[in-house]
């Protein structure tokens, strides 16, 4: 499924596509600082680049990049929230790199996942661990009908500001 959206800034145009292997090396370029940051993915800050990538890419996840001019800009995956009786919600996960932030990438892979997530005949989509302190992605999800939906009070350990909330965020497709 190729998917092209309007972005801001700069970027007249972004793509999103599925990722595949040859995506790795820009994919690891974009999920070794925000991991090692320690300060929005609960993941270890110490992951190395096999981790990270099965992380992201395995088991049920289905992963996509966005692109423009050829550069790689960020990526998202999106995967069943549960099993069973909670596999008709769908969960997900974005990064973008550096150089892209503030241009439009992260809307236009919400876009796009929105897109995929009923496409794949999910009912809802939901984000388990939103930490408080990611005040971009929260004003994202939130200017895109997502809901505050529960809170844990100091479940995340932040690098520098100590124990923050993490919100669990919901919305109906």
């Amino acid at each position: 499924m190729r998917w092209t959206g309007r972005g801001t800034a700069a970027l007249t145009e972004i793509t999103l596509r599925p990722a595949d292997e040859r995506d790795h090396p820009a994919l690891w370029a974009m999920l070794e600082p925000v991991f090692c940051a320690g300060d929005t993915y609960a993941v270890n800050p110490g992951i190395g680049r096999a981790e990270a990538l099965a992380f992201w890419c395995g088991g049920t996840h289905r992963a996509f990049m966005a692109e423009a001019e050829g550069q790689a800009l960020g990526s998202y995956y999106i995967c069943p929230n549960q099993g069973g009786g909670g596999a008709h919600v769908c969960n997900c996960g974005f990064v973008t790199a550096a150089a892209a932030q503030g241009r439009g990438v992260a809307r236009a892979m919400l876009a796009h996942a929105l897109d995929t997530a009923r496409a794949m005949g999910f009912a809802a989509m939901q984000f388990n661990f939103v930490v408080e302190t990611n005040t971009r992605a929260l004003k994202l999800w939130l200017d895109h009908g997502f809901e505050v939906v529960g809170r844990l009070p100091g479940a995340f350990r932040h690098p520098v500001q100590g124990e923050v909330d993490a919100l669990v965020m919901y919305r109906r497709l």
